[in-house]
């Protein structure tokens, strides 16, 4: 049996033991296998928006256990979609499929290549049984403001590729969130197929760091990447993103506008930690952790975030020399 049937096969499984025999209601009808793109978007246009699309389920699921979700008509598995489960250089471009799992990301040579900073992300998010089955557009699906892989494609720039019967439209990672668990991509009507990313260029390097409850809770108090691009001692360009610092996954323009073109040392550094503080709006959070406290923890973490992102660089110059 293929890995992607076999772990659609799993997903169905793990759905149906969810259901409560006792309830009169199930939290859905029926459960779609789709094949191709065609098919999963004919079933959504079908269902009048009263069907979801499901890969590794592990948002989606307890969504509908724990009542944070209406049940559905009908749930389409996009595991058997070979376009979703792949990681390939496409047309000059890294591409990752979003039905790919976590620890397919993490483990992917390609991904440790061009997308280091997503490789750190992805296998940081939920413990190793979630990543065998979560998704990578699932993380970003579900729009949360320190989602790891969020923050990693954003600043990697990477873009969306979104289906509809209508047809494709590629979408920026920087357009993509409206407001906390809400996308521009339509419920029910559009399918994420996957991610786009640049290929390394020589003196280019990216990185991701998180800080978490240190109980083991898999909530980021704060988390950043930093994708950088060396020209001698300076910076020539830069991107920085940052969770949870907004309504949604944020991007650090001015913090970046600010060290754009500027060498890389100490003052700089510290120049860059005001203007970061100065553009980013933290909220105090009773599982997570005060204003105050995440203040000095993005200090802390843009130094070391953007410290490896540096080595990282002048490795790849060395490599290439």
């Amino acid at each position: 049996m293929k890995p992607a049937r076999r772990r659609a096969g799993e997903c169905a499984k793990l759905l149906e033991k969810c259901r409560h025999p006792a309830d009169p209601m199930s939290y859905w009808k029926k459960y779609y296998l789709a094949n191709n793109i065609l098919e999963a978007l004919q079933v959504l246009a079908s269902t009048g928006g009263k069907a979801r699309v499901i890969a590794g389920g592990t948002d989606l699921l307890l969504d509908l256990q724990q009542g944070r979700h209406s049940p559905v008509d009908v749930l389409v598995d996009v595991n058997s979609i070979p376009e979703m489960n792949s990681i390939k250089i496409s047309d000059g471009m890294l591409y990752i499929g979003a039905a790919v799992p976590l620890n397919l990301v993490v483990s992917s040579p390609l991904v440790k290549k061009h997308a280091q900073a997503l490789k750190e992300a992805a296998d940081l998010i939920g413990g190793p049984q979630v990543r065998n089955t979560a998704t990578l557009g699932g993380n970003v699906a579900h729009a949360l403001p320190a989602a790891d892989g969020s923050i990693a494609l954003l600043a990697l720039d990477a873009k969306v590729e979104i289906a509809s019967c209508a047809g494709r439209r590629m979408v920026l990672m920087t357009d993509l969130f409206v407001g906390p668990g809400c996308s521009m991509l339509r419920s029910g009507e559009e399918i994420l197929i996957g991610f786009y990313l640049s290929l390394i260029k020589v003196g280019s390097a990216s990185a991701f760091q998180r800080v978490m409850r240190p109980q083991g809770v898999a909530l980021p108090i704060i988390n950043m990447a930093i994708w950088i691009q060396q020209d001698g001692e300076r910076l020539s360009d830069l991107r920085i993103a940052i969770g949870p610092a907004g309504r949604i996954p944020c991007r650090a323009f001015e913090t970046e506008k600010f060290l754009r073109g500027k060498k890389y040392n100490l003052d700089q550094i510290e120049g860059a930690i005001d203007s970061l503080l100065n553009e980013t709006h933290f909220r105090s959070s009773p599982r997570r952790a005060s204003v105050e406290y995440r203040r000095r923890l993005a200090s802390m973490l843009f130094r070391n975030v953007l410290s490896s992102a540096w080595d990282r660089a002048c490795q790849e110059t060395v490599i290439e020399e």
